[in-house]
């Protein structure tokens, strides 16, 4: 990310960060504030350690073969009667379920699905995830953060946008009522007019390296 904003000459962006993006744009505010004028968290990954058991079993051994078939030509009648069903049963899953398969269909080949996997498994194993957000959080006082979640998300539950929103000294929270892991999917216009207000509304941060080196020093106090 920080060399992509080199070569398109941009100095300072707002941030906007989804699932395991929601993580990759807090870790890239953290190593570069000063080029970070907001943080956008949508059902972002690395908040505690409760996950959908979709996620947790993605990072077992094995993983990749059941990806693999998933692909094959014969599973898509299956997968798309699993699809109907959710939806007729109006299961919360129901409002994901085709987001969930077109990720499959991005990964179309073993060398995709591998550096899928490996991502995966760098921040959930068996018991959940395993990094967290939370013991960094106090960081975002002076920056303008935005989290934006589906109150029916099964991948990255509500609950953890309540525990950052918390955490997140000044942040919003958005909460949308019938939406998934894919609010912006779901509920473009809500999500989009919630946005160009957050961004209307909020001045960009400005840290100096100075400033910066005393926030950590000074810490949760």
């Amino acid at each position: 990310m920080r060399d992509l904003l080199g070569v398109l000459d941009i100095e300072r962006v707002t941030l906007v960060g989804h699932s395991l993006g929601g993580g990759v744009a807090m870790q890239f505010a953290y190593q570069y504030p000063e080029r970070t004028e907001r943080i956008v968290l949508i059902g972002a990954g690395g908040v505690s350690q409760a996950v959908s058991p979709a996620l947790r079993a993605a990072s077992l051994p094995g993983a990749q073969l059941v990806l693999g078939a998933l692909g094959l030509p014969g599973m898509r009648a299956p997968t798309e009667a699993v699809v109907w069903a959710l939806n007729r049963l109006d299961h919360p899953l129901g409002r994901d379920a085709e987001d969930l398969v077109r990720l499959v269909d991005a990964l179309p080949d073993a060398t995709s699905r591998s550096a899928f996997l490996r991502t995966l498994r760098a921040v959930v194993d068996w018991r959940g995830q395993v990094v967290t957000m939370l013991d960094r959080c106090y960081l975002t006082a002076g920056m303008p953060t935005l989290l934006l979640w589906g109150a029916d998300d099964m991948i990255v539950p509500v609950e953890h946008a309540r525990l950052a929103h918390d955490a997140m000294p000044g942040s919003r929270l958005e909460v949308f009522d019938g939406a998934g892991h894919f609010p912006f999917h779901t509920h473009p216009r809500e999500v989009l007019r919630v946005l160009r207000t957050f961004l209307t509304d909020t001045d960009p941060a400005h840290w100096s390296a100075a400033e910066w080196r005393d926030l950590l020093r000074r810490g949760r106090g």
